[in-house]
């Protein structure tokens, strides 16, 4: 089932209003009937919004953002590092899908932020090879804030840690790719970054950037 594309602003506010229909408990009945409707997604998609998120399992970006079949192009890691894998998979999205937002979706409590920050409080290596590979794409930006009155403050701490990694992956994507890079400055693509919380269910969008 094909879509018409939609400009960044516009898909931003799609997201925005289908949150407001999670928090509220209230789904859309056209995305819930696209649950039935898989075969007319059988040729093709489209995409409006392309989420990079943690793969936490309780932040699934189309249930948090109350949408359908063939609606998001959704890239789940733990942390929501961009690596060159995710950033392939954006190439790929916008240049096959001409989807103009890209969505980093990190949330509360990651624990792969808390990872990087007890990695950096006790150095033990004691993650596998794999896990570190994510680990440490997290410590570099975590790393500053131990520098400030935040490291005697837990909770604090991961709170800006989390806020900042996010930041720090939606610079990567603005400026690691140059393909991305070049979408973004002809005013086709929107990257931006959100918070999701996993106590009221809100996301907040990190805009200005």
């Amino acid at each position: 089932m094909a879509q018409l594309m939609v400009s960044g602003i516009e898909a931003i506010q799609r997201l925005k209003d289908g949150n407001k229909r999670f928090v509220s408990g209230v789904r859309s009945i056209d995305n819930m009937i696209k649950q039935s409707q898989r075969e007319e997604f059988v040729e093709g998609q489209a995409p409006f919004a392309i989420i990079l998120g943690c793969a936490d399992s309780r932040v699934p970006a189309e249930i948090v953002f109350d949408q359908g079949l063939g609606d998001l192009f959704v890239i789940r890691v733990a942390g929501n590092i961009v690596a060159p894998s995710q950033v392939g998979s954006i190439e790929f999205a916008t240049d096959t899908f001409g989807t103009a937002l890209v969505v980093v979706l990190g949330h509360s409590q990651c624990g792969a932020v808390k990872a990087a920050i007890e990695e950096l409080k006790n150095p033990k290596g004691a993650h596998s090879f794999n896990l570190l590979s994510i680990v440490n794409r997290i410590m570099p930006t975590v790393e500053p804030l131990f520098h400030t009155e935040l490291r005697h403050q837990d909770d604090k701490l991961l709170d800006a840690s989390v806020h900042a990694n996010i930041l720090a992956s939606t610079n990567q994507l603005r400026h690691g790719s140059a393909r991305l890079e070049q979408l973004v400055q002809e005013g086709k693509l929107t990257i931006i970054g959100a918070e999701y919380s996993l106590k009221t269910g809100i996301v907040t969008f990190i805009e200005g950037l």
